[in-house]
């Protein structure tokens, strides 16, 4: 380890939490004898667990949680027969839990969550263990049914067989009278019959009771009234996505002390009791998705330490009350997706703490929206669509500075675009679609960097669009239905704007025509000149940018000094045709990449050549930006060649793919837009840049990443320009040969076809395999036919979530609309590597579907149940909280 644990008396080794140890278990332990408590917790350890530990037969404790051991629990740990508490939890271990841990008959603690654990519990795991307090084995991979022995642990306080899969039903629980705890959400226990529930009616005796989550199972039958008798100190109640049906009990207030109610995705009706409004300590309420009638309870006002409340898609009608307003606590408000009437009541926009969003679509609300929704400063997203709301947008709504979301659209709003829309530079979202808006569309638009998506159709918007900022891409604004409007970018297909310019504009105009004519003139003047001795001094042959490069006319001089005489300290990537070395030129400042060629090889020059002949000819976002070229000779007299990039800060997507030092990970929000950012550099080579290019070479390691981890395709030594015959038809012989890379070259190369677009659309079908199942295509598990196509294909749609890579933690968080995603993301990446390239996908249409992807997450994220209820604020995860609490109390955390 990285420092020497703390002995005490040689009884107990002690290693305070949060030390970053490192390191293996040292056998040494195992000398002391006498130990009866070894506390390792909360580290960074890592290895197997020794066997040899078993020897230490006085332990009582054993606490390694929250490390990095792998591997099994040694059998010989059954001859522990002191221990009292073993503590595993948040590690990956992995294998059978051996049957002798449940014969040490004064243990106590069993707590094993977090790992990867698999296989059946046995039948009479508590029959040998009397004394068992706490047991915990959520978060592995257990089957078959919780045992049925558990009906015997009379002393059971935590039971935790949450986020596995078990089936079956659930065993009795009538002498388990000590329960706290109870943890069995996200399996598959119950099979949707009127008995599924049956458990439930012991736990009234459990007096101790405060936390109950049987949420995500596929229990079914009626929601019994006796809950409304279960313990009074009952803080958590949790039965979200079942298939229950009934009412809420009309005595819920008898749980006093109740502060989550979570019953979403159910099929309950009635009315919410008026009740409700008696659980004064209630910080979330959540009944979304069922069949609920009748008004909301203006009771609920009472509830003034409510943070979330989640009414969504029922059949709720009239009014939003207005006692909502003394929720003075709340962050969240969703509402939509139900029949409520009436104006937005004043009230809501007094309550300053709502941050998170306020969704208010697909009701019939109706009037005006105040303006006193400018107190709303710190609101990150409004939901109003498919209302009845009318009059002008108001100016206050401008005053939401923190409004990442903003969605009016199918409403009846009139009048100009708001000038104080201006200061909502931070929206991502901005819809306002279908309704009677006129006017023009805003310049000041053009400057919100972090606006992603732009619905202004069906208006009565006039006049030109602007063609800066998000104006640039076609694909992220939609303005059809305003029939008035006029220029724009050429994807819109708009008509050209015709108009009367003032008195001397025109002349004025003509003046700067004139003026820019002769500039350009001078300055193309200027280039010939430069060439003309670049050529003669052989120096510097090619200047790819030199009106907006003059500055970066470099010798070898220049990129010596710049890389400390190209040290291997600077030294950021190799390859076959060159090394690349970081550098910064001094007399600017400018962090520079300076790709240096390896001139022995004979492809070398002619791939500097390609190269140069690609980005002197190409500007897209997405596509590395090369600020020069350098050719001439070095220290000794020898050719030199090589070329300047702007300097990517986070690497290659490889590395942060496949870390091999520093830890790294992408989400996948970042992996999705890192996909279609590659994939529009593709659409634009393959169709926008004149002459079709195919890259031919596209891999992680040739996609670079910016500081804000924009994509960006690289390394274009084995491009290929196409005439308009072999653009988009391979399969015609050639002299071509293997090209690229093996695992991301297409199989028709290696037969000596010629380079196509769908051979591009091949490797990016690859790629987008890898990037979301962690593989490279060369893995060791794809031998005997088996590729990482196959890999993908054979498991789609059913067990798609068995082969997402690990590192993106979806397996415990992944609802349906994920899956969703997931499954679509790799059937894009299947079409795209298809054997054969008629069957490949146009990587227009990649760009399309994946971009769709991403707007079904964001509409996900935005329109459904924000987050686990139990995990998005401080009192919904109080369950959490005492849960940790019981077992670090026990473990002596």
């Amino acid at each position: 380890m990285a420092s020497a644990p703390r002995f005490l008396l040689k009884s107990a080794v002690y290693v305070d939490y949060n030390n970053n140890l490192e390191g293996e278990i040292p056998l040494e332990l195992t000398n002391l004898m006498k130990l009866t408590v070894i506390s390792l917790g909360t580290n960074n350890l890592t290895g197997n667990i020794p066997s040899s530990l078993a020897n230490l037969s006085l332990l009582e404790q054993f606490i390694a949680s929250e490390n990095k051991f792998h591997g099994v629990i040694p059998e010989s740990f059954g001859n522990l027969m002191n221990l009292r508490t073993l503590g595993l939890a948040l590690n990956q271990l992995s294998g059978l839990i051996p049957s002798s841990i449940f014969n040490i008959s004064l243990i106590q603690t069993i707590d094993i969550g977090t790992n990867d654990f698999h296989g059946f519990l046995p039948m009479s795991l508590v029959d040998s263990v009397p004394m068992i307090k706490f047991l915990s084995v959520s978060s592995n991979q257990f089957i078959g049914s919780i045992p049925t022995s558990i009906s015997n642990a009379s002393n059971l306080e935590l039971l935790q067989t949450d986020r596995n899969n078990f089936t079956g039903n659930v065993p009795s629980l009538e002498k388990l009278n000590k329960l706290v705890v109870l943890g069995l959400s996200n399996n598959h226990l119950g099979s949707r019959k009127a008995d599924d529930l049956s458990f439930l009616f012991h736990l009234t005796n459990a007096t101790n009771l405060t936390t109950l989550l049987i949420n995500d199972n596929n229990f079914g039958g009626e929601l019994p009234e006796y809950i409304a008798n279960f313990s009074k100190k009952l803080e958590n109640l949790n039965f979200r996505r079942n298939q229950i049906h009934g009412k809420i009990p009309s005595d819920i207030d008898f749980l006093v002390n109740l502060k989550v109610l979570t019953a979403s995705e159910n099929l309950l009706s009635g009315e919410i009791p008026l009740t409700v409004g008696k659980l004064k300590n209630l910080g979330s309420l959540a009944l979304a998705i069922n069949n609920f009638v009748g008004n909301i309870p203006s009771s609920i006002g009472n509830l003034t330490n409510l943070i979330t409340i989640y009414l969504q898609n029922n059949q709720l009608q009239g009014m939003i009350p207005s006692t909502i307003g003394n929720c003075k606590n709340l962050l969240l408000l969703v509402l939509n997706h139900n029949n409520l009437t009436g104006p937005i009541p004043r009230q809501i926009f007094e309550i300053s703490s709502l941050t998170q969003g306020l969704f208010l679509s697909f009701n019939r609300l109706n009037g005006p929206l105040a303006d006193e929704v400018s107190n709303l400063k710190q609101l990150g997203m409004i939901f109003l669509e498919h209302n009845l709301l009318s009059g002008e947008i108001p100016t206050g709504i401008g005053s939401c500075v923190s409004l990442v979301t903003l969605s009016l659209s199918n409403n009846f709003f009139q009048g100009s675009f708001p000038s104080s829309l201006s200061s909502l530079r931070g929206l991502a979202f901005l819809d306002l679609s279908y309704n009677n808006l006129s006017g023009r569309i805003p310049d000041f638009l053009e400057s919100f960097i972090l606006l992603q998506w732009l619905n202004l159709s069906y208006n009565d918007f006039e006049g030109m669009v602007p063609i800066e900022g998000i104006f640039k891409n076609g694909t992220l604004i939609i303005l059809q239905g305003n029939k008035k409007l006029c220029g724009g970018i050429s994807d819109l297909g708009l008509l050209p704007c015709e108009f009367e310019e003032p008195k001397g504009v025109n002349e004025k105009r003509r003046t700067i025509l004139l003026v820019s004519a002769f500039i350009s003139a001078l300055l193309l003047l200027l280039a010939c000149l430069l060439v003309w001795l670049s050529r003669k001094r052989s120096t510097i042959s090619t200047i790819l940018s030199p009106f907006e490069n003059e500055m970066l006319r470099l010798t070898y001089h220049n990129l010596a000094k710049a890389t400390n005489k190209f040290s291997s300290e600077n030294l950021i990537g190799s390859g076959g045709f060159g090394s690349v070395y970081k550098g910064v030129l001094d007399q600017i400042g400018l962090v520079i990449a300076v790709k240096v060629l390896n001139l022995t090889r004979r492809e070398a020059s002619k791939s500097f050549l390609a190269e140069c002949k690609v980005l002197r000819n190409v500007r897209h976002r997405n596509l590395v930006k090369v600020l020069t070229a350098c050719s001439g000779v070095d220290n000794q007299g020898n050719d030199f060649k090589a070329l300047v990039y702007e300097f990517m800060d986070n690497g290659n997507l490889h590395d942060w793919l496949h870390p091999t030092h520093s830890p790294k990970n992408l989400n996948i929000d970042q992996r999705l837009n890192i996909a279609i950012d590659v994939a529009s550099a593709l659409e634009y080579l393959h169709y926008h840049s004149g002459t079709p290019i195919v890259h031919c070479d596209l891999k992680p390691r040739n996609i670079l990443l910016d500081k804000e981890m924009t994509a960006h395709v690289g390394d274009f030594g084995l491009v290929k320009f196409l005439t308009s015959e072999i653009s988009h038809s391979p399969g015609q012989t050639g002299s071509l040969g293997a090209i690229g890379t093996i695992g991301y070259c297409p199989p028709e190369y290696g037969l000596g076809t010629d380079a196509s677009t769908s051979g591009d659309v091949y490797s990016f079908g690859i790629l987008l395999l890898e990037m979301f199942t962690g593989k490279v295509p060369t893995h060791n598990i794809f031998i005997e036919g088996l590729s990482l196509h196959k890999f993908v294909e054979r498991v789609l749609p059913e067990q798609v979530i068995q082969i997402i890579d690990p590192n993106l933690q979806l397996r415990e968080n992944a609802n349906h609309i994920l899956i969703e995603c997931m499954i679509q993301i790799f059937e894009i990446g299947i079409s795209c590597s298809s054997e054969s390239p008629q069957d490949r996908l146009n990587i227009g249409d990649v760009v399309s579907q994946l971009s769709s992807v991403k707007r079904k997450l964001q509409d996900n994220r935005s329109r459904q149940e924000i987050g686990d209820i139990a995990s998005t604020s401080q009192e919904t995860s109080r369950c959490t909280t005492l849960m940790n609490s019981n077992r670090r109390l026990e473990l002596g955390w």
